[in-house]
């Protein structure tokens, strides 16, 4: 059609197809065409329910899929999947695309272009490190890869390289598959996100569901069997015997493809976008796991893999593609996990990061009950709040416990948003129900002892 304009969008997740359908909820197939590909086997799936797929919690892989290719046409956007943009030419406004079923490659134009190409897992230069049963997990097909070789291999015992998130939750995957599990960390603690004193609660609660954890080991390599796959996993103190390896190590932003054609990337590795997610190329947008944003607290500029993120982008992308206006103001590091009876949560800064962004902080952790201490399935919680000394603004906060504890974050990420004093967080109208929380609440305590601890500080040191 004359006159009619076509946006690109590289990656068929969380941002990418938030950007996309924003942009067709605005302008109609007549005056725009939208063509989305991507290069897995999925779109528009749940990357964070990866581990309660491969754990079994979620029997069936299409209940991690929100639409498939077919919806998506029936809304007026062309998505292709096993589609991989292999080079972008800025100057020519196309992009070269691989069929990675057929073979065949083709250049697509564009008018605008949004990068939604996400995370991939961090995997070390070791030997073996490629080795048949060694699994990165980002995508949805990575996923499927972990589970299928869970029923076909029959595996007795896994290896988890890493203690953030991912490997946690896969550990605990596996332990529900009944396999032996161990877990190595070149770091002194798991969870290195948190400060040592809420990481070591995490290392009590693994070792508690029968993992073995090896902290302070780095991974040294992976010897294979004859057939080249994985058989075991070295550390400068042991070896460890392994029929599958999950790689827990992290992520970083996908950007190789981005950097290659000129966008500009940052500091964290990801790209550079304004406010509305336009990136410093012209008519190149960018959105998720891919781009680094500002961090509210700090003000710095962070790379959070989160699908929380990625949706809000995503959408505010396609909302300016589609002619309207919105803005991303940043993130303050939100974020939760479980592993087996433990949750856990942070927000906002630890100790080692207010230091890092200049803060003079102290800080305050204090147990208290999920529930009134009276009532039935009342467990113990550890709330710890990190705060700026003489304003007693907060910076931060970790919460580890049992059931209902880390949901508690949220009310500690408003704080943080507002910019809230932890003396103002000690009037918090917080709701009170002995099933739900003791009459002060564990947040309204940690408040009170840290308000009490910027005070006495003050009065020391005048």
């Amino acid at each position: 059609m004359a006159g009619r304009e076509r946006l690109l969008v590289i990656g068929g997740d969380a941002a990418g197809m938030s950007a996309a359908s924003q942009a067709r909820r605005r302008r109609g197939p007549d005056e725009l065409e939208i063509l989305v590909v991507e290069r897995g086997n999925y779109a528009s799936y749940s990357a964070c329910g990866i581990p309660y797929y491969v754990g079994g919690d979620v029997d069936e892989l299409d209940k991690l899929i929100a639409r498939t290719p077919a919806e998506f046409r029936d809304r007026g956007i062309d998505l292709r999947i096993r589609a991989e943009a292999v080079e972008i030419d800025l100057d020519g406004g196309r992009v070269r695309v691989r069929d990675l079923d057929g073979g065949g490659e083709r250049w697509e134009p564009y008018d605008d272009l949004m990068v939604a190409t996400g995370a991939v897992p961090k995997r070390p230069k070791l030997p073996g490190a490629d080795a048949k049963g060694v699994h990165g997990v980002q995508i949805l097909d990575d996923g499927v890869a972990v589970r299928r070789a869970l029923e076909r291999d029959d595996p007795r015992r896994a290896v988890v390289v890493g203690g953030g998130y991912i490997g946690l939750e896969m550990a605990e995957a596996m332990v529900k598959r009944g396999l032996e599990v161990s877990i190595v960390d070149a770091a002194d603690q798991p969870m290195s996100t948190l400060d040592p004193d809420m990481g070591a609660l995490i290392a009590d609660a693994i070792r508690g569901i029968g993992v073995d954890l090896h902290l302070g080991e780095g991974v040294e390599g992976f010897d294979t069997a004859a057939d080249g796959s994985v058989a075991a996993v070295r550390t400068a103190g042991r070896t460890l015997p392994a029929d599958l390896v999950v790689l827990g190590l992290g992520v970083r932003p996908n950007t190789g493809l981005a950097r290659a054609a000129g966008i500009e990337t940052g500091p964290t590795g990801g790209i550079v976008t304004d406010r509305r997610m336009r990136t410093r190329s012209d008519r190149v947008w960018a959105a998720g796991d891919c781009v680094e944003t500002r961090h509210l607290v700090s003000g710095g500029p962070v790379a959070i893999a989160l699908g929380t993120h990625a949706n809000k982008q995503g959408r505010v992308a396609g909302i300016n593609l589609g002619g309207g206006y919105a803005t991303f103001p940043g993130v303050v590091g939100t974020a939760v996990s479980k592993i087996c009876r433990v949750e856990v949560a942070r927000t906002g800064l630890n100790e080692r990061e207010a230091a890092a962004a200049g803060f003079d902080a102290l800080s305050v952790a204090v147990e208290s009950t999920t529930r009134a201490g009276y009532h039935p399935g009342a467990t113990v919680l550890t709330t710890k709040l990190i705060a700026e000394r003489r304003t007693g603004r907060l910076l931060g906060a970790q919460i580890v416990g049992e059931e209902n504890a880390a949901k508690r974050v949220d009310g500690l990420a408003i704080a943080l948003w507002n910019g809230m004093t932890v003396e103002e967080m000690t009037g918090l109208d917080l709701g009170y129900a002995p099933p739900f929380a003791p009459v002060w609440d564990p947040v309204l305590i940690a408040a009170r002892k840290a308000a009490d601890a910027v005070e006495a500080d003050m009065r020391r040191n005048g």
